[in-house]
This record gives structure tokens, sequence and C-alpha cells, in this order.
């Protein structure tokens, strides 16, 4: 039986916003799921206060998996990623994100039962527990935070993420082998075929709600085959995606030859969404020129998806491939503005 522990609160206004202000920003929605969807959060929060965030729940390892193994609920771990890449840059905000973000670890390798879970996996848990219900215990989290923004999972129910991925047979020749599980795809290689299980699982109605109702939709960065593919090999995600008025960004990545797609260039991310999504269009591909050596074969691959290519430095200084989150905002804004 779920228990209630009251009306929902309300999350305080941010910082320098007052009643009077009327210009919130546009109604934004990011897809996506781990470091990708929390790189675009930290950007778009700094734009709007409308904006939300759906996020894959395939995750199977670590933390997240030992929690939807255990307890049969959606893998938590994502989501407390974008719940913390939502915190405001304050004392309570940092604060609240480093709680979230904190690990357990048995000291002198003893190990123990909390070792290596989130403390905001577990906050996660308990509010569902407690609550009954996904969404609504992943708003009270928001509200505890103070998050600039709303979490919701992209389906109501656990999802697996299976693959082919071509292997050596004993003859010299090569097969097809199957591989299940995200954390598994994540590290397989250069993946053939993806599918997302159950095949016709429920998407979460909040968030088709909040497709429809965007003014942008804002698509990766992330795990190609894991973290974007995802949204669109889930059916009534996919439609709405394909069907709302708003406009649709696709971020691209800053690293495209990674352990699960290996070989490829951004072009072939491109299209991968095409092969698997014809009927999905773009209005613009952000990339940063570092990660598009071939500029006319990424540019003619965007056009398939009807896209405008926009090229913009959007990468953090220092050797690791990541998004630094005001030259993301600031490209996001010159999207936005010019539409």
């Amino acid at each position: 039986m779920a228990l209630f522990t009251g009306a929902l609160p309300l999350v305080p206004p941010a910082a320098g916003t007052g009643s009077g202000q009327q210009d919130k920003g546009p109604n934004v929605v990011a897809l996506g799921g781990g470091h990708g969807l929390a790189a675009s959060l930290s950007a778009l929060r700094l734009l709007t206060s409308e904006l939300t965030a759906i996020v894959t729940v395939a995750d199977d390892g670590g933390s997240s998996g030992r929690l939807r193994e255990e307890y049969g609920v959606l893998p938590p771990g994502d989501l407390r990623m974008a719940l913390s890449a939502l915190c405001d840059d304050t004392d309570w905000g940092r604060t609240w994100r480093d709680v979230m973000q904190h690990r357990f670890r048995a000291g002198k390798g003893t190990g123990g039962s909390l070792d290596e879970h989130a403390m905001g996996n577990l906050l996660i848990v308990t509010l569902w527990e407690l609550l009954g219900d996904a969404v609504a215990g992943l708003k009270w989290a928001g509200a505890l935070l103070g998050a600039r923004g709303q979490v919701l999972p992209m389906s109501t129910v656990p999802l697996t993420i299976e693959g082919d991925v071509r292997v050596t047979a004993p003859d010299g020749g090569t097969a097809l082998h199957t591989i299940r599980g995200q954390a598994r795809c994540a590290v397989a290689g250069s993946l053939e075929e993806v599918r997302l299980l159950p095949e016709a699982a429920p998407a979460c109605t909040e968030a088709l709600t909040a497709i429809e109702l965007a003014d942008w939709v804002v698509l990766g960065p992330g795990s190609w085959y894991t973290s974007v593919l995802p949204h669109l090999l889930l059916p009534e995600m996919r439609q709405a995606l394909c069907s709302t008025p708003a406009k649709r960004c696709l971020t691209m990545n800053l690293a495209t030859d990674t352990k699960e797609t290996t070989g490829m260039s951004a072009a072939d991310h491109l299209h991968v969404l095409r092969r698997y999504a014809p009927e999905f269009s773009v209005d613009v591909v952000l990339a940063d020129p570092a990660s598009v050596p071939d500029r006319q074969e990424f540019e003619k691959a965007a056009g398939m998806i009807g896209a405008e290519v926009v090229l913009g430095k959007v990468g953090a200084s220092g050797r690791r491939p990541v998004h630094e989150p005001l030259r993301l905002a600031t490209a996001y804004q010159d999207i936005f503005g010019n539409s």
C-alpha cells in the first residue's frame, strides 16, 4: 500500500527571479541519459526555467543495476544525474548535488551492502517505495534539491537493450552474437542491430505530454545506441517526437569513435537515426568542428534528416571530450533565438 506524505512542496523561485518576471525562456524538453544528458541540462538550465528532462531507463550496471534487480524498480542512476544537473549554483544546490552524487565506499577494502551505492539512488528508491509512483517520487526529489525543471522517466517500466555484434566464428568466418543489457552493449564495439525490450513498453504519459507542449526538443549528446537511440525505439515516444510541433535540435557527441560506436564517423551517427526512425526529422544539428573532420559528408547526412548544421566550439578545454556548459548554453541560445 502506497504511503503519502502530504502535498508536493513547491520549488522555491530561482535566485534573481521575481514574481514580476514574465520571460521564463522557451519550453524545452531534453532527452538522453547519463553524462550526456547531464551536460545538456547543465547548459539549458541557464537559459530557461521551463525545462523537462526525459531519461532513458535501461541501465543495468553498478548501483542502478543492483537496485533494479533487487527491488524491481526503474534504474535510478541516470535520473539521479539529471536531477543533480538541474541544481542551482548556490550553497543549497551544490550541497544537495554533492549529496545525490555521493557514493559509499567501505574502508580498507572490506566491502559492504552499501558499497558503491550512490546516495541519490537510495533516496529516489525510498521515495518510490513511500509514494508508489515513479513520477511523484522524482518530483519530490526535485523539490528537495530545488531543481530547475522536472525529470521524467522515458518509460514507466524498466527497459532492456539488446544488440547484435559481429564476432569471429570457429571456422574463421563471422557471425552475429546477441548481447543483452546496457552495460554490455556500451562496450561491445560496433553494434549492428539494437532492440528495446519489451518492444511495446508503455511510455511515461507525462513525458509524452511534455514533448507535445515543448517549443524545442533537444536530443543528445550521449552514448548513441544506449542513451540517445532508445528514445526512438520506444513506439509511443518515437511517435511523439515525430508529431510534436516543437522544433528539434540534435546535439552531437564530441567523441564519435567510442567503445559502442567503433569506427563510426559523425555522419554515421546520423545514418543510424535515419535507419531506425526514417520518419524522424531534425531542424538543427549542433556539433563541435573538432568532431566533424569530413564536413561535406556530415552536412549531406544532416540534410537527409532535414537538418541545418550549426558548428560551434562547445567542448571543454583539456584532453577529455566533455561539453562545457557555458559554451553549450551559448550555442543553444543562438539556435533558439535564430528560430
